[in-house]
């Protein structure tokens, strides 16, 4: 008997990431410009039925039909990320553990999914991805996706989980998460802290792309320091958590750690999923 249905952790997990004030971030303080936290509640509720059914449907066109339910509500890309690394997930049959699970999915991967994920990536039209000379995602979509996540899995993370079997979510994201609760801190508080955990060990993506490497590693340099300035409690990282997220904020939002967020996203669904963080969730 599980705690939820496999689309009430898909939402759920959506609404989480979303509902927690990261540095950096929409949450329910603060809009930016072109998306908005209502944005991203909405898409968390209208993609859970279609990802819901990755196992059933495949995963490309579960995560095709959930952009596609995004895009009738939604006008601008809030959910990418989310879409791409909860449809493996997914599509892992419940009884099944995760990590061997999400790896077997991976290794079969069909050109139909291929074909779908590609779609779903254009149809996205996510900002600064620029064009790269093979597997650009402005051309057509290869045999196998595979290859082209490999391709660029050195410059975005969420490739990466394609490529090394969601490593970094398992490895990193849950266990922080989990380390965090178990300590007594809220749900809400250990999903920002492990934000700002990520941020500083894995330079954000999507930063990279839009203002270059070198902005992305002064973030996640940002992100230290408010690590070593004391445990959550204290005032002095909460001081130094408000400075960084005032610092993301400064550019627009070209400092958006957006798939670091996405990479907490998929962390709630695991959790959620195998019930490794019990309620009432605080």
């Amino acid at each position: 008997m599980h705690l939820h249905t496999l689309a009430e952790c898909i939402s759920l997990a959506c609404l989480f990431e979303a509902t927690a004030p990261k540095p950096g971030n929409v949450h329910r303080g603060a809009d930016f410009a072109d998306l908005s936290f209502l944005d991203l509640t909405v898409s968390g509720v209208v993609v859970a039925p279609h990802l819901a059914r990755a196992a059933e449907l495949g995963v490309g066109a579960a995560a095709w039909q959930a952009m596609q339910a995004t895009q009738r509500v939604i006008a601008t890309n809030s959910n990418l990320g989310i879409v791409l690394l909860l449809a493996p997930l997914a599509a892992v049959p419940r009884e099944e553990p995760l990590p061997a699970g999400v790896q077997q999915v991976l290794q079969q991967l069909t050109p139909q999914d291929s074909l779908y994920l590609w779609r779903t990536i254009q149809a996205a039209k996510a900002g600064g991805l620029g064009q790269v000379p093979e597997h650009d995602v402005a051309g057509t979509a290869p045999q196998h996706i595979l290859p082209a996540m490999q391709l660029a899995a050195d410059r975005d993370l969420i490739a990466a989980q394609y490529v090394n079997g969601f490593k970094h979510v398992f490895e990193h994201v849950v266990p922080w998460l989990v380390a965090g609760c178990q300590q007594g801190w809220s749900l809400t508080t250990s999903i920002i802290h492990t934000h700002v955990q990520m941020m500083a060990e894995f330079p954000d993506s999507l930063i990279a792309r839009k203002r270059g490497r070198e902005v992305a590693q002064q973030a996640a340099h940002i992100a230290r320091q408010v690590l070593q300035s004391g445990p959550p409690e204290d005032e002095n990282y909460q001081a130094a958590l408000a400075d960084f997220d005032f610092w993301l904020r400064a550019d627009g939002h070209q400092r958006n750690p957006g798939t670091t967020a996405d990479m907490l996203a998929a962390g709630l669904f695991v959790i959620l999923r195998d019930a490794l963080v019990a309620p009432p969730y605080r």
